[in-house]
């Protein structure tokens, strides 16, 4: 499904994507094409592209080309799903200790739409960070490791 979606190759793709899509929620998924995860995830964004396309602009990042963004984000489980709104970079409140990324697949495209619509109305009223709409039992659990400098 990944050959549905627009792909961006490069740190400068990425960086004009963030400064140019504007009143759009801009989603940014980190991960690999071949990885099964990525694919499912893959498949829903597909989906719901054409029903979200006046709120939402979708595009794939393949971890392995654009290693900046993953070493800035923190991307060290795939697929992470990171949003953005007229170049800022909006947080979302999962219920998990990490609100800048959503890590793993949505469960169903309901989810991802109703994530979408709570980022876009947040994000119209100024809100830099917001409140999931997903049921704490539809979203992946992973513990956060960090790394001592």
């Amino acid at each position: 499904m990944s050959f549905l979606l627009p792909q961006l190759n490069s740190k400068k793709e990425v960086d004009e994507a963030i400064k140019i899509v504007a009143e759009k929620v801009l989603v940014l998924r980190f991960g690999r094409d071949e990885d099964n995860v990525c694919l499912q995830l893959d498949n829903i964004l597909a989906k719901t592209s054409h029903d979200l396309s006046k709120m939402a602009a979708i595009y794939l990042v393949d971890v392995s080309k654009v290693p900046v963004y993953t070493q800035y984000f923190d991307i060290s489980y795939i697929p992470s799903t990171v949003f953005f709104f007229n170049g800022q970079h909006i947080k979302v409140d999962y219920g998990s200790p990490d609100h800048t990324k959503f890590v793993g697949s949505f469960k169903t495209k309901q989810d991802f739409i109703d994530l979408i619509e709570v980022i876009y109305r947040g994000a119209m009223r100024g809100k830099l960070i917001v409140r999931s709409p997903i049921d704490p039992k539809n979203i992946p659990k992973y513990e956060l490791l960090y790394k001592d400098i």
